[in-house]
């Protein structure tokens, strides 16, 4: 086996546990971090349904988005549909075994390659042009963004313009990573321009903004139940803090009398 194949296996491998662990320690940060006060934002769901009703639209539809600004919606729902799209179409790469025949009818996912680069050139150009939003943009994301135009495009030219690499060898390589069954993987550059990036990608994702995915459903303005008239929102340390102070004022009335 060649030393790149053996370098991006331990990387795979690596990236793998900093993301398993990186993203558990933020998601029990997540559900330990109390939400002081009633929160959400108007127009706040009165009860359950109403909250995963609002969580479906803002999901699914990006509707807060959609109200606040089209072309960024417009950039950015293309670009998330477009991700989840390809991400089951390489699921059949990393299928251990023989891939469910389901799998096989997602051919046609691939051309979600250009919605994708489209609403990841929209997002930077979002950046670079939109005054408002460069003032407030760090390196960091335009440096994630470049990263996913980058492998977009290798993906795309693999695909589109008669450059694949060998399929056999990258389903063999990508489904010996599941089943720790390694095997080497194809040797076409732009393969593994591809494929590198795609593992930092994985390990950055628990310390970057890709953190929004899963700290959507820990954010009190949305998972919150406008019910502050009906019921009193109280906090475990704050709940504790009201009862250390009754038991002071208790025990001082004792002294008094």
């Amino acid at each position: 086996m060649s030393l790149i194949s053996i370098f991006l296996i331990f990387l795979f491998y690596i990236s793998s546990l900093i993301f398993i662990s990186g993203l558990s320690y933020k998601i029990i940060q997540y559900w330990k971090t109390p939400a002081p006060l009633k929160i959400p934002i108007a127009p706040s769901a009165l009860d359950k349904k109403g909250v995963l009703l609002r969580y479906f639209r803002e999901i699914f539809l990006f509707a807060s988005l959609f109200k606040a600004n089209k072309w960024t919606w417009l950039f950015g729902w293309s670009f998330h549909l477009a991700l989840v799209l390809l991400f089951f179409r390489h699921l059949v790469y990393f299928w251990p075994g023989e891939v469910p025949l389901i799998l096989y009818k997602t051919e046609p996912f691939k051309y979600a390659a250009y919605p994708l680069i489209f609403g990841l050139l929209g997002l930077l150009g979002r950046r670079l042009f939109v005054d408002r939003v460069r003032y407030i943009s760090a390196p960091s994301d335009y440096l994630m963004l470049l990263v996913f135009i980058f492998i977009a495009s290798t993906g795309m030219i693999m695909t589109f313009a008669n450059n694949h690499p060998n399929i056999l060898m990258v389903k063999n390589f990508a489904s010996g990573l599941i089943t720790f069954k390694w095997s080497e993987l194809p040797g076409e550059i732009i393969f593994l321009l591809h494929i590198f990036p795609v593992f930092c990608i994985i390990a950055v994702f628990p310390i970057s903004k890709l953190l929004h995915a899963p700290g959507i459903f820990f954010a009190p303005t949305f998972n919150q139940v406008d019910n502050a008239r009906k019921k009193r929102h109280l906090s475990d340390w704050a709940s504790k803090k009201e009862d250390n102070l009754k038991s002071n004022l208790e025990s001082k009335n004792l002294k008094d009398e």
